[in-house]
């Protein structure tokens, strides 16, 4: 049964996209009667005029045409082309894809470049030239920066622990895999190029270096150490794959799934700098086939242990909300906001309760110290920013974390997140946002999550690590009916429960909660919402978005997310407030809200030791042990 609920909440989170499709591609998924495989599936393609280009998610009958007739993006489905397929005895159902925008995130002109033939002075390890310019791996307070504010990967790599054996795919525009620091990183045969069906993800040239952005992320995750080129990657001795993918006039469900399925058990981590529109005003997220890719990757991946999807949580800035990013706040992803090198949120970032941690983009006093990685044609840059950046340098210290102990599962991944995470030094420069402490003693803020990742605390606590309890959800309570969200005061409805007990999905102790909302106004962009566990932890789920005017499609359905009541116990009533922040009058309606809990039913971190009675672990240890002692 566990499956099958985890698909059904999985592609819930499909029905809030609003967005009219107005454009279709020449590709369709074509599902065929029988499992015939690629034998049969490449027949009916040959008779019906079309090409076969592969499976969809390694399926015997689900597969993936294109009709070279057909351009790449019209206005109206090709009912001839439908006809023709769906007339094939072979075929059971034929739907062309529609076509949508995903954008790169963080991406800016390419500015001053160096050439990566700058002799190795006599540095202290590593010895790389671009190495005290790394100021995220290693902030001495160079550039104006804070001291000691990194990724503390250094402490990392004095336990030996460097990478080995991971994999990490970078989806992407394509990876230069023949670039000096990257070549012998790289692993072929888990790359794979989605936007010309081959197996060779080089990146396409053009004047401005547009696509040099996968090859700024690769470098990050697995520059190798100690050639004398460029910087050093976090996790320097692991692989990185290229997944090219991004580099189509459009895209397509069936493009983003295949990425996102492509051979679950040679890659562990996928990393993505990607998602919807960052305009402040579009409401989006992942396709029916895209959650089913998502979903298999984290229950079967990794022979079962389960892939790790990173996610960049928005460029968007202060007046987008990353939590109407389906991509990015979705539980089976690690959402990763950026900080700049003296501690202060970028300019750029976007905040949402779904956020898990924080890593570095650019710096603070010169913007231009962006972070220092490899770039196309052998070539270095020290610009590369925004959450783009941020999400492979992520990637990197999860690589160091699955070789500590690869039995790590994805949600052991995100437990060791929320506990090693620091606060450090990072603050919200416009003092909108402050930290907060939760029911049992975590840390958090609406910006930057559970704080700034530590890879010296992470491997260290991977090391002993025991997996956690089985993960359930409880579908909590559900109201329905219309209530009119006045303005200029709140609507404020309860949700009473005891978190399944008694069931066989009961939650006791809590991972990612969901309310689930149908809602519209006058201004979609002027409403807020709020959620208060039973603990008292206020989480904003929704916040106000200046630029959209949306006044029809609202919201259908959408889960918005937060992480922020994490190892909370969930029994108790729930309180979903909404209201307008706006100078002017507004009117709206919620229409339905269900709230899901997703946890444990048994305490996470029993016969774990906490060596520090400070850290983390400790405080949410003894909160835990208190309420069983109850």
């Amino acid at each position: 049964m566990w499956p099958r609920l985890v698909v059904w909440l999985a592609l819930s989170a499909g029905a809030g996209l609003h967005a009219k499709q107005s454009l279709f591609t020449n590709s369709f998924l074509v599902r065929l009667r029988r499992a015939g495989g690629a034998p049969l599936a490449t027949q009916v393609a040959a008779r019906t005029g079309f090409d076969y280009l592969g499976p969809v998610l390694s399926s015997e009958s689900e597969f993936h045409f294109a009709h070279r007739a057909l351009p790449h993006a019209r206005s109206r489905r090709s009912v001839p082309h439908m006809r023709l397929l769906k007339k094939d005895p072979e075929v059971h159902s034929a739907v062309q894809q529609a076509g949508f925008a995903r954008v790169k995130r963080g991406y800016r002109p390419l500015g001053a470049r160096e050439d990566s033939g700058a002799a190795v002075g006599a540095l202290p390890p590593p010895s790389d030239p671009y190495f005290p310019l790394q100021w995220y791996l290693k902030n001495t307070g160079q550039n104006g920066g804070k001291a000691r504010l990194d990724l503390n990967v250094e402490a990392a790599w004095a336990q030996g622990v460097t990478g080995k054996n991971v994999t990490t795919a970078i989806m992407d525009d394509g990876v230069d895999y023949m670039h000096p620091d990257l070549k012998y990183n790289y692993n072929a045969e888990a790359s794979y190029d989605f936007s010309s069906n081959d197996p060779f993800p080089y990146p396409r040239y053009t004047d401005d270096w547009f696509n040099s952005h996968g090859t700024r992320c690769a470098g990050e995750v697995a520059a190798a150490r100690d050639n004398g080129v460029c910087g050093v990657g976090v996790a320097y001795d692991s692989k990185i794959a290229g997944i090219r993918m991004l580099d189509q006039p459009y895209m397509t469900d069936l493009i983003e799934a295949n990425s996102m399925g492509h051979e679950p058990h040679k890659i562990d981590i996928y990393s993505a700098s990607w998602g919807p529109t960052d305009d402040g005003k579009t409401v989006d997220g992942p396709r029916n086939a895209t959650m089913r890719a998502i979903v298999r990757g984290v229950n079967e991946g990794r022979n079962g242990l389960g892939n790790i999807y990173v996610w960049a949580s928005g460029d968007g800035g202060e007046d987008d909300d990353c939590n109407c990013d389906g991509y990015a706040a979705s539980m089976w992803t690690v959402s990763i906001n950026s900080a700049i090198n003296d501690g202060q949120n970028a300019h750029y970032d976007e905040s949402c309760s779904s956020t898990l941690a924080s890593t570095f983009s650019n710096g603070a006093k010169d913007p231009a110290t962006g972070v220092a990685t490899t770039d196309l044609y052998g070539k270095c840059t020290t610009t590369h920013s925004g959450t783009s950046a941020a999400a492979p340098e992520a990637a990197g210290v999860f690589a160091l974390a699955l070789e500590a102990n690869p039995s790590l599962t994805w949600r052991d991944i995100q437990h060791l997140t929320v506990l090693t995470s620091k606060r450090n030094s990072l603050f919200d420069a416009k003092g909108r946002f402050h930290w907060t402490m939760n029911g049992v003693g975590l840390e958090f803020n609406h910006l930057f999550g559970f704080g700034v990742l530590d890879a010296g605390a992470m491997v260290a606590l991977a090391k002993p690590w025991r997996t956690v309890p089985a993960r359930y959800h409880c579908e909590a309570g559900v109201l329905l009916g219309s209530h009119e969200i006045p303005s200029g005061r709140s609507l404020l409805l309860k949700i009473k429960t005891e978190a399944c007990f008694g069931k066989d999905t009961a939650v006791s102790y809590l991972e990612h909660v969901q309310a689930v909302v149908t809602a519209n106004a006058t201004r979609r962009g002027d409403l807020e919402l709020f959620l208060t566990s039973p603990m008292g932890t206020r989480s904003m789920i929704l916040s106000r978005r200046a630029n959209d005017d949306d006044s029809r499609d609202g919201f259908t359905k959408w889960p918005f997310m937060t992480t922020h009541t994490w190892g909370e116990y969930p029994q108790g009533t729930w309180l979903l407030e909404a209201s307008f922040n706006s100078k002017t009058p507004q009117r709206g309606w919620l229409r339905e809200w269900s709230l899901v809990l997703h946890g444990t039913r048994e305490a996470p971190y029993e016969g774990l030791r906490a060596a520090d009675p400070h850290s983390k672990l400790a405080i949410v240890k003894k909160a835990h042990e208190e309420r069983a002692s109850l």
